[in-house]
């Protein structure tokens, strides 16, 4: 169930139609509280996080945080996490429910329809106590108008704008459906998405104006951010290469990847594989150039940040190096991280 201003936003059938996702889709784009929230976020200057390098030394302690990479998730207890995000979306969308009762914080990164409806079943699975009265405060952010508009006549006589292709509409109207088809009540506090989150350059391209943000898990509140290398850990390359290693492993379909232990404040990188596809396409795809590198590897290739064809390469280099996964998860084990003491991350058993 999805409400705004504590008014429940109700479908005319049950479930509803796909012009009726995208009518409510495109209400909730108008509705004046969420234009007016959407106005402040666009306002708010950009949070850049950083792990500072001294941190390692013992000296400085960091705010507690917990990053989230492409197509994961985590629940998280504000009383040991003090902030939790994830940027590098700009056709992905993120997701933050927080849970009124506990505080309890549920964060993810979506990037495609699929994994929506069970991802969404994964992220309310420890954020709320089995009461469905609980409130969810929600924030939905990210996404652009990655597609051409056209206009959708129904029956009735009346027009509605939608888009042709594109991968972050359909990743909207996905999310939009689930919410409404579920019991949970979903208050809809931030919805920056699709034409919200577009600017434009001279040449009418279009770019996303957020696409990173974290939440300050003692109150909810949210704001735009930019993490750097040093504070998207732990196991950054190895969590970058699970995202497509992923795809060739049956048990993680339709599912969001889970990476954090909620009550033991902990990263568990369960294994996954790197198959010689893989491998093939990291050997052959290294030698391509950065433009060739955007296109074949990003859904939006002129809307990517600066690092985005750094980060490929550097995956390409691990699993060149390590060709056999297994030698990045011996025994099969999972890699498991705990805090420092400081904040930040170390692996245990080093």
């Amino acid at each position: 169930m999805i409400l705004v201003d504590g008014v429940p936003v109700v479908p005319d059938s049950d479930p509803p139609s796909p012009s009726q996702v995208l009518e409510i889709l495109a209400a909730l784009m108008d509705h004046p509280t969420l234009l007016s929230a959407s106005h402040s976020l666009k306002n708010t200057p950009e949070r850049r996080f950083s792990i500072s390098e001294e941190s390692g030394l013992g000296s400085i302690a960091q705010p507690k945080c917990v990053y989230v990479f492409q197509r994961e998730y985590a629940i998280v207890d504000p009383a040991l996490v003090d902030v939790v995000g994830t940027d590098e979306a700009t056709t992905c969308v993120g997701l933050v429910i927080r849970n009124r009762s506990n505080g309890k914080i549920s964060i993810a990164h979506l990037d495609f329809p699929a994994i929506v409806e069970m991802g969404l079943a994964q992220m309310l699975s420890q954020t709320f106590d089995h009461d469905l009265q609980d409130e969810m405060d929600v924030h939905v952010i990210g996404g652009f108008e990655d597609a051409s508009l056209k206009r959708i006549n129904h029956s009735d006589g009346s027009e509605i704008h939608g888009k042709v292709g594109g991968y972050s509409l359909p990743l909207c109207i996905k999310l939009i459906e689930t919410l409404l088809r579920r019991r949970e009540k979903f208050h809809i506090q931030t919805f920056f998405v699709l034409g919200h989150n577009t600017r434009r350059d001279a040449d009418g391209r279009a770019y996303p104006i957020i696409t990173g943000f974290l939440v300050e898990t003692s109150n909810g509140s949210v704001s735009p951010a930019c993490f750097d290398r040093t504070s998207r850990c732990p196991d950054e390359v190895v969590r970058r290469i699970r995202i497509t290693a992923c795809s060739d492993d049956p048990t993680w379909r339709g599912k969001l990847l889970e990476t954090y232990h909620t009550q033991d404040d902990k990263f568990i990188i369960a294994p996954c594989y790197w198959s010689g596809r893989q491998f093939h396409n990291a050997s052959t795809w290294r030698h391509l150039s950065d433009s060739q590198l955007l296109l074949t590897c990003s859904t939006s290739p002129y809307a990517e940040g600066p690092d985005f064809v750094d980060n490929i390469r550097r995956r390409f280099d691990y699993i060149i190096k390590h060709p056999d996964w297994k030698e990045t998860f011996p025994k099969r084990q999972p890699r498991v991280f705990e805090r420092n003491g400081l904040g930040g991350w170390r692996r245990c058993g080093d």
